[in-house]
């Protein structure tokens, strides 16, 4: 027997899975495919603006009642992710992305053929094309929880939100173009025509990359939930076929986004990024009357071309950003690293529960909040004084890049704090932070109105400012907050 023991030949150990399956290069494609369908969420939105004058006069109706369009689609903008989030957290990101979009453009048609004496049809068919767009970055930033480990979050998640956050910009001159060329229709064909290319190349190419269903992506799944053209994953899938592979997480029951607000650190960060987008949201909405009435010498065109700096602005911020977030990270793992201790290899998708991620995330926010404070006010007054068009336009930029930093380092971090739960908690983000916009942009016009532009930016300025004592807040006790969710993850556990 013992001889028998001696002689036997060990079973080799199985390699440990890699957090996911897909190389670098693969987890770019994915972000550079969920960047192209988050783009429509703003775009949607904005791209309007500058027909608003037209399609007034077209409907006969006052700019008041069109602007109630814009209302309704922030409300359902702000709504609808909430559903979304829950089917994308449940059943998968690659259906939900591609239904959303295929809702966009069938809406999209729907607002281009109404009739013009139809007003009630506008504001119907612009709920729908909230609905579909709204929630595409809800699970845009799924899908990069899905593929990535702390150590790499923040580069991907800051190239993911370019496209969301330059569309802002980019929309109003694309809509102004098409609605002085073609008409205030061409607008909607051209979303509709974007759209469905969107979820024709989402079918062809995005893979499922839901945890609960998928694992890091190696799991065999039935023929439904592939892509048609599967190239992204294949030689991953190849690699990992013959070992033991299940889902990192249980499919998950519905539930609540809502109740990801019971939790305090939480809902301080929606606290601290709405009011922080809302202030944003209400420079940009603002920019075409403010200029008109500066520089009257500006035309359409022109005026459009002016939302250009604060989306390049945003389009550099998403770029500096990603990269700072991990290089702080890494600069903060190896500050507080103990050479006695094992450390925990984070890019294998381990999870190092004693290291403080709030401070990571978060210690270089208030410098950058307090450059997004100075640079609405500088431009508040810039705009006020009639000085030369170059200075509010440098400071728009400015505006751009600090806020995009902002936003992306709350995000990465509420993904860091509820990793399976991306979707939702996106959804809740921007729940919050549409519903503080649609507020803030029904109140600018009277608020510009009553003070004069310097002193309403000074306001909106240091409203954002008292956001920053609130980050001290959650650094101090985010740990907390994080062990009392980690043992109450446990005491569930067991009891189930």
């Amino acid at each position: 027997m013992e001889a028998k023991e001696e002689g036997a030949v060990p079973h080799p150990t199985p390699p440990e899975q890699p957090y996911t399956i897909y190389t670098p290069t693969e987890k770019w494609l994915i972000v550079c495919l969920i960047a192209f369908g988050g783009l429509f969420s703003p775009l949607s939105s904005n791209i309007y603006f500058p027909a608003i004058p037209t399609i007034a006069r077209a409907f006969d109706k006052s700019i008041e009642l069109i602007n109630l369009t814009v209302t309704l689609y922030l409300v359902f903008q702000a709504i609808t992710p909430m559903f979304w989030s829950i089917i994308a957290d449940t059943y998968g990101r690659r259906h939900s992305f591609i239904l959303c979009l295929l809702l966009l453009s069938l809406s999209c048609v729907g607002v281009a053929l109404t009739p013009t004496h139809d007003y009630w049809l506008l504001l119907f068919l612009r709920c729908f094309q909230a609905a579909g767009s709204a929630s595409t970055v809800a699970i845009m930033v799924g899908v990069v929880g899905d593929i990535s480990t702390r150590a790499d979050r923040g580069g991907f998640l800051g190239i993911a939100t370019i496209g969301p956050m330059f569309a802002p910009a980019v929309g109003p001159v694309i809509g102004g173009v098409l609605a002085d060329k073609l008409g205030w229709r061409s607008i909607f064909w051209f979303l509709c025509i974007a759209s469905s290319i969107c979820a024709v190349v989402m079918i062809l190419f995005l893979p499922e990359t839901l945890r609960a269903i998928v694992g890091n992506g190696s799991i065999p799944l039935p023929r439904f939930y592939h892509a048609v053209i599967p190239v992204i994953g294949r030689e991953g899938r190849k690699s990992w076929s013959q070992t033991s592979s299940t889902p990192t997480s249980a499919r998950k029951k519905f539930q609540n986004p809502l109740l990801l607000l019971l939790h305090i650190d939480v809902a301080l960060l929606l606290l601290i990024n709405g009011v922080v987008y809302s202030v944003f949201y209400g420079v940009i909405a603002s920019i075409s009357s403010v200029f008109h009435d500066a520089y009257p010498q500006l035309n359409e065109t022109e005026l459009g071309l002016c939302f250009l700096t604060i989306g390049g602005g945003t389009l550099l911020g998403s770029w500096v950003c990603g990269r700072l977030l991990d290089w702080d990270y890494q600069r903060l793992r190896l500050a507080l690293r103990d050479p006695n201790v094992e450390q925990v290899d984070e890019t294998s998708g381990k999870v190092d529960d004693s290291f403080p991620i709030e401070k990571a995330r978060l210690r270089l926010l208030p410098t950058f909040l307090a450059f997004f404070v100075v640079s609405c006010i500088g431009y508040g007054w810039g705009i006020d004084k009639r000085t030369h068009i170059s200075g509010p336009l440098v400071l728009l930029t400015g505006v751009g890049l600090v806020v995009i930093t902002v936003m992306n380092c709350i995000q990465t971090l509420m993904l860091d704090l509820m990793p399976t739960h991306g979707s939702a908690i996106t959804a809740c983000n921007n729940l919050v932070r549409c519903g503080l916009g649609a507020a803030l942009v029904s109140g600018i016009q009277p608020l510009l109105d009553a003070l004069g532009a310097g002193y309403a930016y000074v306001l909106l300025g240091g409203l954002s400012a008292l956001m920053a004592p609130l980050l001290y807040v959650v650094i101090h006790i985010g740990p907390r907050c994080r062990a009392r969710r980690i043992r109450m993850a446990e005491e569930r556990r067991e009891r189930e």
